[in-house]
């Protein structure tokens, strides 16, 4: 075979010995998940942070239900996204088009007004819905099947998803929060109030710095990420975009009608619990649809078992997960003492910990382990129930915290810094082997489905996440977080139980 006809993969080494499409994709990402985190670490501190402040004054009740709707949403979205991708934009054109719409996002809650506060979140769940799903598969095009770099190649990527995690916090916070930006703002005669929204303008400049890397790049993409479906399916999925966008359209037009002539004026918590009974019914109606299926074979049944059991303890470790954002996020602004050597920092910065650990330590240190460990190493289920009891332990440590900072003490930011380390541990053990693990129980006929799984798992566990966070002012905090830590070990140790049938399932399945 000539070069000019061999896959891309066999032939590129301009980026540290891989594709060059992959430096693309690479910064990128780096650029939205700097956008991402950035947004998510000022987020519910903006939310609950009074008006004369520049914040919307929202009680962590509210606050903790638009922040569980946002993040259950932003993953919710990935399922059409995907669709969409698949039979009728491609993931290049889905993953431009996503970004775009996520900078539009980042602009209006940039701007100062509670209309655009909430436009603004919708355009991030659309914009993210679009791109996330399909820039990881743009990624896993860029290899042949059998390229012995392409799991390299995913890790590489991976250090960009924490490199722009780790960056977020600190500039955002650092505009949002920080004293020092704040007294330039009044020095040039602007409101210290608006730092807010040049926090949130940050983020949009951070995906446009994403775009731009993305458009400069495309040439390095090559043949990947066109439409795979046909003409027919198409047409199909042009036909079902139109019934759903007219369906939507209407649903939001008696919704307006509603609140203008009837007076119905639903509060954020009430929306909130309307949104996690629909998380809930289509959960059950996805797994009931499936189970209800006639034609799977008996070892089938017992593999969608397994399957249905990692859905839970994913879920659970997600919900567990996701507290960084939300419950954390407002212990380390209320209750944490954010001055070392005398110099006071944004408590946001505090985020930045999980993704410094990763870069700097535990992922090179895991995959050394695994590879040391050889076939001694724990498998997959196995990963999965410690990867709950590091998230129970953190916890853990948190109670004691928790019951400090009750007294009204500002406590010691190494609390925070502790367990933010041991649920790194966690997620070294959990994140990277889940979806593979689901991806070997699925049978073949639904494998497809399994991506779905994961992020249905994604979206409840970070809309629970969120509302715990609304039980921030009336519940003690050593309260929360025991009930945090009492759910890690309690599913760390129901996972365990199922430790030995799951890796029995896996190993037939060439785990």
């Amino acid at each position: 075979m000539s070069s000019a006809s061999a896959s891309p993969s066999a032939v590129e080494r301009g980026f540290f010995g891989h594709p060059r499409g992959l430096g693309t994709l690479f910064f990128t990402e780096l650029w939205e998940r700097f956008s991402f985190y950035g947004m998510r670490a000022i987020l519910i501190l903006f939310m609950t942070a009074p008006a004369a402040n520049g914040g919307l004054g929202f009680d962590t009740a509210t606050a903790g239900a638009v922040y569980g709707m946002y993040t259950g949403m932003v993953y919710l979205a990935c399922l059409p996204g995907g669709w969409l991708a698949d039979r009728l934009l491609g993931s290049r054109r889905a993953t431009l088009y996503g970004g775009v719409i996520i900078m539009a996002g980042h602009v209006c809650l940039a701007v100062p007004s509670l209309a655009s506060f909430y436009l603004g979140l919708a355009c991030l769940v659309c914009g993210t819905g679009l791109l996330k799903p399909n820039v990881s598969m743009l990624v896993g095009q860029l290899y042949a099947p059998d390229d012995a770099r392409r799991d390299a190649g995913f890790s590489i990527y991976y250090m960009g998803i924490n490199t722009g995690a780790f960056l977020a916090p600190l500039v955002c916070g650092a505009l949002a929060q920080g004293e020092g930006f704040r007294a330039l703002l009044a020095a040039q005669g602007l409101s210290p109030s608006a730092a807010w929204h040049f926090g949130f303008g940050a983020a949009a400049v951070g995906m446009a710095c994403g775009l731009l890397s993305f458009l400069r790049g495309t040439r390095h993409l090559r043949a990947t990420g066109e439409v795979t479906a046909d003409a027919a399916q198409r047409e199909a999925a042009r036909r079902a975009l139109r019934r759903g966008g007219l369906a939507l359209g209407l649903t939001l037009l008696l919704g307006a009608l509603a609140a203008g002539v009837g007076g119905l004026r639903p509060s954020a918590t009430s929306l909130g619990n309307v949104f996690g009974v629909l998380l809930a019914a289509v959960t059950v109606a996805f797994f009931g649809w499936i189970f209800a299926q006639p034609h799977w074979s008996a070892d089938e049944r017992q593999r969608l078992r397994m399957i249905l059991a990692l859905f839970v303890g994913a879920t659970v470790f997600w919900s567990l997960y996701e507290q960084g954002g939300s419950t954390l996020n407002l212990f380390a602004e209320r209750n944490t003492d954010t001055t070392i050597f005398g110099y006071d920092f944004p408590s946001t910065w505090l985020l930045s910990l999980n993704p410094i650990y990763i870069i700097c330590g535990l992922a090179p240190a895991f995959a050394w382990l695994w590879v040391k460990l050889g076939t001694r190493q724990p498998s997959s289920p196995a990963k999965f129930a410690l990867g709950l009891a590091c998230m129970a332990l953190g916890y853990g440590v948190m109670i004691v915290a928790g019951g400090i900072a009750q007294t009204g003490v500002r406590v010691s930011p190494l609390w925070l810094a502790s367990m933010y380390f041991i649920h790194t541990l966690g997620e070294m053990c959990l994140s990277p082997v889940g979806l593979s693990a689901m991806t070997r129980l699925a049978p073949a006929r639904i494998a497809s489905l399994t991506m779905g799984v994961w992020f249905l798992a994604s979206a409840i566990g970070s809309y629970l996440g969120g509302r715990v966070a609304g039980f921030y002012d009336t519940l003690g905090l050593a309260q929360i977080f025991t009930a945090l830590t009492v759910v890690g070990a309690v599913s760390a140790a129901l996972m365990g139980l199922l430790t030995r049938p799951l890796a029995a399932q896996l190993a037939r399945q060439g785990d």
